[in-house]
């Protein structure tokens, strides 16, 4: 299991019942491939630097995991096809010694 950091934007339209819905369902691959979720920090609504797709506000969301590959490409995938996700950032963390 390798640890990420991910960052994901989430149109600011949606209430705090349904991002925590689309978190559920974002979240599942890694559970299912046998990832834990370390960490997650619900930033809130924060306004953009520069207007994203007629959008000037969104809501951020970073966690930490561990995952598998499988789990945190179908995570992205999910991101990816999910038209509510506006931007997401997955980083891989250095191992420590």
């Amino acid at each position: 299991m390798k640890k990420y950091e991910v960052m994901y934007i989430v149109n600011a339209s949606l209430d705090n019942e349904q991002v925590a819905a689309l978190q559920k369902r974002l979240t599942a691959p890694i559970l299912e491939n046998n990832g834990t979720i370390e960490n997650v920090d619900d930033w809130g609504v924060k306004e953009f630097a520069y207007e994203i797709d007629h959008m000037k506000k969104g809501h951020y969301v970073v966690m930490d995991c561990k995952a598998d590959n499988e789990g945190i490409e179908e995570f992205q995938r999910l991101c990816r096809i999910n038209p509510n996700v506006i931007r997401i950032m997955v980083i891989k963390k250095d191992e420590e010694k």
